[in-house]
């Protein structure tokens, strides 16, 4: 369950990286209280959130070529020691254009951050184990978030942001220190692209002769847009049909937080990162969203959004560990891009979409209509996957061949 952890590399990362999310949501509640009592405005939290995302769609291609090219290590030292100076900036508070500068400037960074990581990241340990590290990774940043966010819901009341945004900062500098301490010679060599594929769009062009990749990105971009939105969806529910209290909004997202740690523990454990998994998690993950149009009360959803949350996690964990496994190494920065430019549409699209479907025909409605689409979209896409793969669940027919 814990192999990943007998890397030496991998210790350190996953250390620093606990650290670090910890301290980024820290300075996420941090900025909305400073936002909030600035201006009084949810819209400017709007615009930052929106600031930080437009980057990713507009440059990530280009991110993805570079991870592509260069190594990684050298570049992410650069952009820890970056984002450690905009949290810095952020003690300024010279009004709602730092914070705005400082957002667009953190996207940017991540346009270029984020398919240099998941590349450092797969060097860190044996291809085998690539399953399990996603997943621990993905526990550890569920743990780093409900610790950010408790320690700083407690700091923000008594010493104001400024200690948030200094903390964070700090959490930059042990990522570098973590990333000076590991032994590249420890590391796995990962192929980089020749000069004849080395641009966006060789990269695309690689994507899109990839049927079983482009599949699997569609069923996340469907399930990503209508069935990951739920921090819309749950105060739809609890301030209508299910008639709570901001106490009921806070115990539904503490239930959410922990279905996900124990979704990562559990594919960590098996690490089955198959798409048989994907599908069946994704048909599950549909059904229950559209049982939770139906809960009666705020217990009954609860019971029904511990096990959304496992499956999230499992979903999207082994949707990254196909995405790299089924793709060439050195085309593998460009692909994780593309994976990240569907995850940003999905929040894009989704988010709003959601929002308006609850406003206009209720939220039990918007549940059980993006319910019944993403659980057509899991059939779909289990057909799309048994044709282009060359098998079949053992409901349909024997496989024909071994499955990813």
């Amino acid at each position: 369950m814990f192999a990943p952890l007998r890397v030496r590399n991998y210790r350190l990362w996953a250390a620093a990286d606990l650290v670090s999310v910890g301290g980024t949501w820290m300075q996420v509640l941090g900025l909305n209280w400073l936002i909030l009592s600035a201006t009084g405005s949810a819209a400017t939290m709007g615009i930052v959130v929106m600031l930080q995302s437009l980057p990713v769609l507009l440059l990530g291609s280009w991110g993805g070529a570079l991870a592509d090219r260069l190594p990684a290590r050298p570049l992410l030292i650069a952009f820890q020691a970056v984002r450690a100076l905009l949290a810095l900036a952020l003690l300024l508070h010279g009004g709602v254009a730092i914070i705005y500068a400082v957002a667009l400037a953190s996207g940017v960074i991540s346009s270029f951050e984020g398919p240099v990581l998941g590349r450092f990241g797969s060097a860190l340990v044996p291809k085998e184990s690539l399953g399990s590290a996603l997943a621990l990774g993905s526990v550890l940043s569920s743990a780093g978030r409900i610790g950010g966010m408790a320690l700083g819901g407690v700091l923000v009341g008594l010493t104001g942001p400024n200690v948030l945004f200094a903390i964070n900062a700090v959490s930059y500098v042990a990522v570098i220190v973590a990333l000076f301490l590991m032994r590249t010679e420890e590391m796995r060599a990962l192929p980089v692209a020749d000069a004849t594929s080395r641009g966006v769009a060789a990269g695309l062009r690689y994507v899109l002769a990839q049927p079983v990749v482009l599949i699997v990105l569609a069923l996340s971009f469907v399930l990503g847009s209508l069935g990951r939105n739920y921090q819309v969806s749950m105060a739809a529910m609890v301030a209508g049909p299910l008639h709570g209290s901001s106490g009921s909004y806070g115990l539904l997202s503490t239930v959410f937080a922990v279905g996900a740690v124990l979704g990562g523990l559990l594919l960590a454990g098996t690490g089955k990162s198959t798409l048989r998994v994907l599908l069946a998690t994704a048909f599950v993950i549909s059904v229950l969203q559209f049982a939770s149009g139906l809960a009666p009360n705020v217990l009954g959803f609860a019971a029904l959004i511990l096990p959304i949350a496992a499956g999230a996690v499992v979903f999207d964990t082994v949707v990254a560990t196909r995405i790299q496994l089924d793709t060439r190494e050195d085309m593998r920065g460009r692909v994780l891009a593309t994976l990240g430019l569907v995850s940003s549409l999905s929040g894009i699209v989704g988010a709003p979409l959601v929002g308006w479907l609850c406003d206009a025909a209720g939220p039990r409605t918007a549940l059980l209509l993006a319910g019944a689409i993403t659980t057509v979209a899991a059939l779909t896409g289990a057909a799309a996957l048994a044709r282009a793969k060359g098998f079949a669940f053992p409901a349909l027919r024997r496989p024909i061949e071994q499955p990813a």
